[in-house]
């Protein structure tokens, strides 16, 4: 939770944004890429990992200005409790398809009255230093909720959403975003593009900062960037991983003349 300013600072700066999904147990991987990423996407909708990896990831942040946040597997207040507790800046909450939705997952990051988180923190509290309703209070303030444009609905309800009160920010999963679409597998496809770009307009209209998950191609990231994209969750861990072994071996195999 102690990140989370950084997350809405830099944007109210004007900055764009750049972390990578998380998807390693591995809590030295968040604490490698915390010298250079902004914010890490830690993802337990797609991946093995359990709390106790979570809150590894969580702690590698500590002493950093990355901002951690979590991608709950569902928009279930049961889920998003415990990843609070543990002290997650903000959660990733997929499959949203109407402001009702929104709301719910808005109550679910507050405590009463505001929402309906239940009270329980342990690092966020520094393991019960701090307490009472004025903590209670900052917690609200603090906790960064994050929701997933990738369905259909989700676009056709984008202005009531985006008026939702409490909402951080929204952000667009292409490739769920796409087959709701009807183009599956075709995330660069001109009609999926332009759903994307029309999140863009109604986001900045709203004056709501908007995210995009997507690839590694620097040109790419450049151009949403300059379409009004404000922050963007490069490709994950493995694949930047897997890109720079690629680049290093191909060009060690095409350059170097071994001895014969």
């Amino acid at each position: 939770m102690e990140n989370a300013h950084f997350f809405r600072d830099k944007l109210a700066a004007g900055k764009a944004l750049l972390g990578t999904c998380i998807t390693f147990s591995d809590p030295t991987v968040t604490e490698a890429l915390s010298q250079v990423l902004d914010f890490v996407w830690i993802d337990t909708e797609h991946n093995p990992m359990s709390l106790a990896d979570v809150q590894g990831h969580l702690m590698a942040t500590k002493g950093s200005q990355t901002v951690p946040l979590v991608r709950v597997p569902a928009n279930d207040p049961v889920l998003v409790k415990p990843v609070l507790d543990i002290g997650a800046a903000g959660v990733i909450v997929p499959l949203v398809k109407t402001a009702d939705d929104v709301r719910a997952a808005v109550a679910a990051c507050r405590y009463p009255p505001e929402g309906v988180r239940g009270f329980g923190p342990r690092r966020p509290s520094g393991f019960g230093t701090r307490g009472g309703p004025e903590y209670c209070e900052l917690a609200n303030r603090t906790i960064i909720t994050i929701v997933q444009i990738e369905q259909r609905e989700a676009l056709e309800n984008i202005d009531e959403i985006l008026a939702v009160p409490g909402l951080g920010s929204v952000v667009v999963g292409p490739n769920d975003f796409a087959a709701s679409l009807g183009y599956t597998g075709q995330p660069r496809h001109p009609e999926v593009v332009k759903a994307i770009e029309t999140v863009i307009a109604r986001s900045r209209a709203a004056g709501v900062p908007m995210g995009l998950a997507t690839g590694e191609e620097p040109a790419a990231l450049v151009e949403w960037i300059e379409k009004g994209v404000n922050w963007l969750s490069i490709a994950a861990d493995f694949a930047l991983l897997l890109r720079r072994a690629t680049d290093v071996t191909k060009q060690v195999r095409e350059q170097a003349r071994p001895k014969t």
